[in-house]
């Protein structure tokens, strides 16, 4: 599958890849940067590499990639073509369900997204020195031009900033605000110092949380880099094998896909295993960017109370503020997280559909979609377990 499109101006042509590996590795790294991992050419060529994701699955790449008039990369689009809805984390099954009565077919769809992967970042990867609006217009068009040229449903585009999903917005594209629930580092010297922006009874309830995760002789490490092992991954693998199967049926990913993130991205790797009694029971599977600990996954063999908590959210607090970073995302969904310092934020995806009937419905439903999200995001954060008086005004 192909796409190009000459613009007179700007002399740009955009073509499609079968494989993230038909793209040398410094030319698509050199327009996705270095501050999220999971755009990265190693990344997405784990997933694809290790057959989490191909056609077979349901996620057939057609990334789009943006060359000058000299034959020079200025710009990739991630991009898939889907045949089901499963693995996105922005949910349009009653999208397809109402396209299906109407008599449509919105299988298969064109998603530019990270597979299996609720993070926030830029989409259209553009490198610095290029025109953002030229070069992510031709690759936005070249999405719908190849769309249109195979009879799509729709093109979608998820998990995008907040600039980019206004800069889509103004070029037709349909906004759709959705919430995550995230944790922002005000300058923390260290976790305590966190711990005394919150209200009291939040505070006293972390502690003890975190006592009651340790209590039965649990040790917690973090491994990253060269500190990280086959025998790590196995061990998380099964955690992850268990408890995603007990959530949801077959998990996404392999154990082929972690053995290829240790060779190219150990680095970006932050693990925090539990052990007990000289056995790991428990693990959290985080990814490192240039500011932000963004966590993935989590899995354990053994059920301890406030261990999930500790593992997933306070030893990523606490990582982070060691690091100096500023954000923990901490995956999709959880009004739970918001006692725990997490705070909702809106998360944006855009969206094309290429019938114009169908588009007009779906803009007058995200329309009043964005009104309830931004009053519910409003009401959570009423419920901030960071104080609201000052330090004198309130004791433990």
């Amino acid at each position: 599958m192909t796409a190009r499109r000459d613009a007179a101006a700007s002399k740009i042509t955009v073509r499609a890849l079968t494989q993230v590996a038909d793209l040398p590795v410094a030319d698509w790294d050199r327009c996705a940067g270095t501050e999220n991992p999971f755009v990265a050419h190693a990344f997405l060529d784990a997933l694809e590499q290790s057959r989490c994701v191909t056609p077979r699955t349901g996620w057939q790449p057609t990334h789009l990639v943006a060359e000058d008039g000299a034959g020079a990369v200025i710009g990739v689009l991630p991009l898939y073509l889907k045949g089901h809805s499963q693995g996105e984390y922005i949910f349009d099954h009653g999208w397809a369900d109402a396209y299906a009565r109407a008599g449509g077919q919105y299988y298969p769809k064109l998603l530019s997204a990270v597979p299996f992967s609720p993070v926030t970042g830029r989409r259209f990867l553009v490198v610095p020195d290029a025109d953002f609006d030229t070069v992510a217009g031709a690759l936005l068009h070249g999405a719908r031009e190849i769309a249109r040229q195979y009879g799509l449903s729709s093109v979608h585009i998820n998990f995008l900033g907040e600039t980019e999903a206004e800069w889509a917005q103004s070029h037709d594209m349909l906004l759709r605000i959705g919430e995550q629930f995230h944790w922002q580092n005000d300058g923390y010297t260290d976790f305590e110092a966190f711990l005394t922006q919150l209200a009291a009874r939040k505070r006293k309830a972390i502690r003890k949380e975190r006592r009651e995760a340790v209590e039965r002789g649990i040790d917690i490490r973090t491994f990253q880099g060269d500190t990280l092992t086959q025998e790590h991954w196995d061990a998380f693998f099964d955690f992850y094998m268990d408890t995603g199967s007990r959530k949801w049926g077959q998990p996404y990913l392999n154990r082929d896909f972690f053995r290829r993130l240790q060779e190219t991205m150990a680095d970006r790797v932050v693990l925090m295993m539990a052990q007990r009694e000289g056995r790991w029971i428990a693990g959290a599977w985080n990814m490192r960017g240039s500011d932000t600990l963004y966590g993935r996954n989590w899995g354990c063999i053994e059920y301890h109370p406030c261990l999930h908590f500790e593992c997933c959210y306070y030893q990523a607090i606490d990582y982070a503020i060691r690091h100096g970073l500023s954000r923990v995302e901490a995956g999709a969904q959880g009004e739970h997280k918001l006692a725990r310092g997490y705070l909702p934020v809106p998360i944006y995806s855009v969206h094309w559909l290429a019938e114009p009937a169908f588009h007009e419905a779906v803009a007058r439903f995200l329309k009043e979609e964005r009104a309830h999200m931004t009053g519910m995001i409003a009401a959570l954060d009423q419920h901030s377990p960071f104080r609201q008086v000052t330090p004198t005004e309130e004791s433990e």
